[in-house]
Formats: structure tokens, sequence, C-alpha cells
């Protein structure tokens, strides 16, 4: 306990404010998911999961390997699961219909998380150029499926802008889009290998040099877009959920 209160005393002011956010979000979002119609309760689950995620850059046993391979594996689920959500809800908005019950959906997804687990806890240690490639992975996911989830708000929109919860819809779109800078420059730092943390690895394994210095005005504003970002991620996901509840009270 002593060693989580030091890092978050040892945080970035901006970082801190990022996981304050995403509490917000992952405190409502878990709330929706207890106390409203089923139709939320995936995509609640999945901005939770992200809270969870997100807290991973406090944790004092972040240096373990294999947890900070469960980190990316449970971003990468929290799409997942907020994706499936969004669609349940056009489908919803379509057809006024939504099959199966709030326990499926919560045993479903930690049934998936317990078998990613467990698979980590079998399997040897992932070495950093794993781990990377998993960050990758989810990544690529994130980018791709937020493209998915920002066409689905627009036709969730189109089919309920009458309704006094349009708007709340509006606010998930901000949200989309502050994540798909936030994932998409940080996917096109790792496939130029300009991500940061991947300098020193790839001169040892390779021993070439990089061509960040050649290229260092966009690397540095990928960087930028990637941190300030992420940070509005945090803050529009936080006060997306609270119009939200507003909307919904």
């Amino acid at each position: 306990m002593e060693k989580f209160f030091e890092l978050l005393t040892q945080m970035n002011p901006l970082d801190l404010v990022q996981v304050v956010f995403w509490g917000l979000a992952g405190a409502i979002s878990f709330y929706f998911s207890i106390g409203n119609a089923r139709v939320w309760t995936s995509i609640s689950i999945g901005f939770f999961l992200i809270f969870i995620s997100q807290v991973y850059g406090i944790n004092p046993w972040g240096h373990y390997q294999k947890l900070t391979a469960y980190h990316y594996i449970v971003g990468t689920v929290a799409i997942m699961t907020i994706t499936h959500g969004f669609l349940e809800y056009y489908v919803f908005c379509r057809t006024f219909e939504i099959s199966g019950n709030k326990l499926i959906v919560y045993l479903s997804t930690i049934a998936i998380l317990a078998f990613s687990g467990i698979f980590l806890l079998i399997n040897p240690t992932p070495s950093p150029n794993t781990i990377r490639n998993l960050k990758m992975v989810e990544n690529a996911i994130w980018v791709f499926l937020c493209v998915m989830n920002l066409e689905l708000i627009r036709k969730i929109y189109s089919a309920i802008k009458d309704s006094d919860i349009s708007k709340g819809f509006i606010a998930f779109g901000i949200v989309f889009i502050c994540i798909f800078l936030w994932r998409g420059s940080d996917l096109y730092l790792q496939i130029f290998q300009w991500d940061q943390d991947w300098q020193d690895i790839i001169a040892i394994m390779t021993e070439e040099t990089s061509d960040i210095e050649e290229y260092i005005g966009r690397v540095q504003l990928s960087r930028d877009v990637m941190r300030y970002a992420g940070i509005m991620s945090s803050i529009s996901v936080g006060g997306a959920f609270a119009y939200m509840y507003k909307l919904l009270k």
C-alpha cells in the first residue's frame, strides 16, 4: 500500500487527471450496468474495464511482465465489449428487442478474462518484444473499432435524435474521436518503431540505427497528439457518462 501511494505521488499531474476521470467514468458506467436496462450492460462493463486498465499506471506490481501483458489483454477485451454493446444498442433502436440477460454478460466477460489470465500463467514469461506486440495488437483493434463505433453512434443518433438522450451519444462520438487520435498516434509510432521505450531494444537486438532523428518533427507531433488526446479522452468520457447519467436520471 505504501508503494502504491508513493507511485501515486510521483505521477505526472496530467496522468493523475487522466486516471481520475477514467475512474469517474468507470464508477458511473458500473452504476449503469447495475441500475439501468440490459442494453447498457456491455457498454458499461467495457468502459469500466478501461478504467481498470488505466489504473495499471499506478500499479506497484507493474514491473511483472505477465501482469503487463494482462493489462493489454484487458484493454482489448474492453473495446470489444464496448463495440458489442453499441451494436446491441443499435439493434435495439431498430427492433426494440434485446437478447440475453445481465448475468450472462457478466459471466462471459469474467470467463474471457479468467481464461486469458490462465493462458498467461501456464505459458513462459513474455519477452519485451512479445509485450510490445500485444500492445500493438491492442492499439490496432482500438483504432479499427473506434471507427466502427463512430459509425454505430451515428446510426443510433439518427434513430433516436428526437429523444432526450440523443445528445448523450454526440458526447460519446467526441469520446471516440479523442480515443482514435490517442490510440492511432501510438500505433503510428509503433509501426515505424518510433515508440520511445522501444528505441534501446531495437539497437540491442538488431544493431541497426534508428531513423527517428530524420523524422523527429512528425515523431514529436505524434507523441504530443498521443499524450493530449489521451488526456482529452479521459476528460470527455468522464463528462459523457456524467451527462448521460443526468439525462437518464
